[in-house]
């Protein structure tokens, strides 16, 4: 999305920006230690932490997608519908292997909340159909798809993700697949070294009609990956 939105942004705003792909928990962590202008994250609880803590000022929601969850074709443990904790409870049952991200990103948390919402105490280091691989999305659907595993991903990866071998969506339109977006500005009070009028230009760029617009325009194989929501309330 930032190979379509960056060169927007530097047009109508003069700003150009460097983005640090990472995920949530290292992003806010990077910001901790001053080291970003703006994080652009999705963990709700851990972005809450992160501006009570001093850290980031002006919490916006810029734009939603959601969660699915894949897995394989023959769908050993029968998940397949639209609610995600029955189908995690059956993947618990069958002992199937199930992989995880395991790096502290928004998309690792949003899933262990599940879990957690299911009634199951997942454990990598004791339960052997566990698989916690502390890899981005990316190499964990790698490994997903080398082990005919079950694993939980944002559909805009999915959609952009091409080895999917024998990987299939199997559960998707549960409301808590709900996937948001926000943008927060690192505190100029407590990291005065941010570059905060370019990061606070930046946001209000992306928060625009014109820039929420871009969001919507973004398609990967012709489908919407983000749609914009700046105008809700936190």
């Amino acid at each position: 999305m930032f190979t379509h939105l960056l060169p927007i942004v530097k047009a109508r705003t003069g700003i150009t920006a460097k983005v640090i792909a990472q995920g949530t928990g290292q992003a806010l962590e990077t910001a901790r230690r001053g080291d970003a202008d703006v994080v652009f994250v999705h963990d709700p609880e851990a972005e809450a932490r992160f501006v009570a803590e001093g850290h980031g000022i002006r919490r916006q929601l810029v734009m939603y997608n959601d969660f699915v969850l894949v897995g394989p074709a023959a769908d050993p443990a029968g998940v397949k519908g639209r609610e995600v904790l029955p189908a995690l409870q059956a993947i618990r049952r069958g002992q199937r292997l199930f992989v995880s991200r395991g790096d502290k990103s928004g998309t690792h948390q949003a899933e262990l909340r599940l879990w957690k919402e299911a009634g199951i105490e997942v454990n990598a280091a004791t339960d052997r159909w566990y698989r916690a691989v502390g890899q981005g999305m990316g190499p964990a659907l790698n490994i997903a798809a080398a082990s005919d595993a079950y694993i939980l991903t944002d559909r805009a990866t999915w959609i952009s993700f091409l080895n999917k071998a024998g990987l299939v969506l199997l559960v998707e339109g549960d409301r808590r697949l709900h996937n948001q977006y926000s943008l927060i500005l690192v505190n100029p009070e407590r990291h005065p070294e941010a570059r905060s009028a370019e990061g606070l230009r930046f946001i209000d760029f992306l928060l625009s009609p014109e820039g929420q617009q871009e969001i919507a325009r973004f398609r990967v194989e012709g489908q919407q990956l983000f749609f914009p929501n700046a105008s809700l309330t936190q």
